[in-house]
């Protein structure tokens, strides 16, 4: 899309605070509004006022919505568009298909989802069959892509709960209130700081709680090279950003973990492991790319 066609909409909703973009790529984002992440009500009635007047003031062509999960997004299922059993109070239940607008193509999954796809149409991954974001902040997230769509089936996927083996030595629970010591449980922003009595943000690079950082991380990716076998992982969040030596260590610890087994063996892992393209606008991207895959459906159908 040009700057002269009809924009998307995209809703970024996030834990701390939720980003709506008008535009249709990061080269053409026309507004942008923050909006702080409160009650569930007094923040889906504020992006639906956003979503109003952008609508009022020209025609929105589509509408994406990149969101914390875990979501239903089973088209059938009568709890569609809806944000199930998550441990941030009050929005369990929640319904995102508020923010649908009347007749506009609609595309609904999670953030980390849709900061895959911005990352395939204007990130690391473009050109590439099958590749995976993963975003280590709060918690732990995994868009998993394969022939261009995210996996799905009985569900999303929720690869930042998968449990790996613990670093020798580590006898700390965990923090994920479902799973414990998950990867999710041990290496995300709130275990770091539930283990830590602060945030991580402070802590020096010697700092040995980086090594049961790296561990689970490796462990993680590891499982998805030797499942999803992705072309190219992609890794962000606000644990990892800003961090190059981080992104150096897991890369070394990647190599060491996979041991050269199978298709791993050839693999370049400053190619194979880097740092989204896209940095810290990969999730409102993904909002406005989910939105344009809505509307590329629409328009396949209409095509047929």
């Amino acid at each position: 899309m040009s700057a002269g066609e009809r924009p998307v909409a995209g809703i970024e909703l996030g834990g701390t605070k939720c980003v709506a973009v008008l535009g249709t790529g990061p080269d053409d984002v026309r507004d942008e509004v923050r909006v702080p992440t409160t009650t569930s009500d007094e923040t889906l009635g504020r992006l639906t006022d956003v979503l109003a007047g952008w609508a009022e003031g020209g025609e929105i062509s589509a509408v994406g919505v990149g969101s914390f999960g875990p979501l239903q997004l089973e088209p059938d299922a009568p709890d569609y568009g809806r944000i199930v059993r998550t441990p941030k109070p009050g929005w369990s239940g929640a319904d995102l298909t508020r923010l649908a607008i009347p007749d506009c193509p609609f595309g609904l999954d999670t953030d980390v989802t849709g900061a895959a796809l911005a990352e395939a149409r204007w990130g690391r991954a473009q050109g590439l069959a099958s590749h995976i974001y993963i975003t280590v902040g709060t918690g732990v997230g995994v868009g998993i892509i394969v022939n261009g769509n995210p996996v799905g089936g009985l569900g999303h996927s929720e690869a930042g709960h998968l449990r790996v083996g613990r670093l020798a030595g580590d006898s700390w629970p965990g923090a994920c209130p479902w799973h414990g010591d998950c990867v999710e449980g041990l290496a995300s922003g709130a275990a770091l700081a539930a283990r830590l009595g602060q945030s991580a943000e402070t802590l020096s690079e010697s700092d040995p709680v980086w090594e049961t950082v790296i561990h689970a991380l490796s462990g993680l990716m590891h499982n998805l090279v030797l499942t999803a076998t992705p072309q190219r992982i992609l890794l962000g969040g606000g644990v990892v950003t800003g961090k190059p030596w981080l992104l150096t260590r897991l890369q070394e610890a990647l190599v060491e973990i996979l041991a050269g087994y199978a298709h791993a063996e050839a693999l370049e892992m400053r190619q194979y492991l880097q740092s989204p393209g896209l940095g810290d606008r990969a999730g409102p991207m993904g909002a406005l790319a989910l939105g344009l895959q809505a509307l590329d459906k629409v328009s396949c159908r209409s095509a047929q």
